[in-house]
């Protein structure tokens, strides 16, 4: 999946170092050409980042059924992450494509994932639901800093309709 887009990449930058080069354009287009791909450069890096699998920074979905979580503990060099596996639940039903999503390391939820995460091993789904914190003061100056309160329980079981 990466080799096709860094071919890509490689694609355009020969096309703008063509353009910029062996062209008789005026200069001002040739910055517009350059101001140009560099954002978009910078906007397909976000893009790529959101690809299947990879943990995305987005806020967890409202209600989700937790499939894996990997907790890395804060340490010397680094602040510690929670990386969640789930599958959003819409409409009642689980979606089809499972999500991975990346947390900012709090030793509460890192117990709340480990509780569940054993009860999955046992067998015991858990469903989740997340709602936003309320924002204080002037918390939406600061971007990522949407805190979510991650709650867990087991799965209802089915009820199977009678004979």
């Amino acid at each position: 999946m990466t080799l096709p887009i860094i071919l890509s990449f490689a694609a355009l930058l020969l096309l703008c170092l063509l353009a910029l080069l062996q062209s008789r354009w005026p200069a001002w287009l040739r910055g517009l050409l350059v101001v140009a791909v560099s954002g978009f450069y910078f906007y397909a890096e976000g893009a790529i980042h959101t690809l299947w699998g990879w943990p995305g920074g987005d806020p967890l979905p409202e209600r989700f059924v937790l499939l894996a979580a990997v907790i890395e503990e804060p340490g010397p060099k680094r602040d510690g992450a929670l990386y969640v596996w789930v599958n959003a639940v819409e409409d009642g039903k689980p979606a089809p494509q499972p999500r991975a999503y990346q947390l900012p390391y709090s030793k509460d939820l890192h117990g709340l994932l480990n509780e569940g995460l054993k009860k999955v091993r046992n067998g015991i789904s858990q469903l989740g639901t997340a709602e936003a914190k309320p924002r204080k003061g002037l918390s939406w100056l600061r971007p990522g800093s949407d805190e979510q309160q991650v709650k867990l329980r087991d799965m209802p079981l089915p009820q199977l309709p009678e004979k």
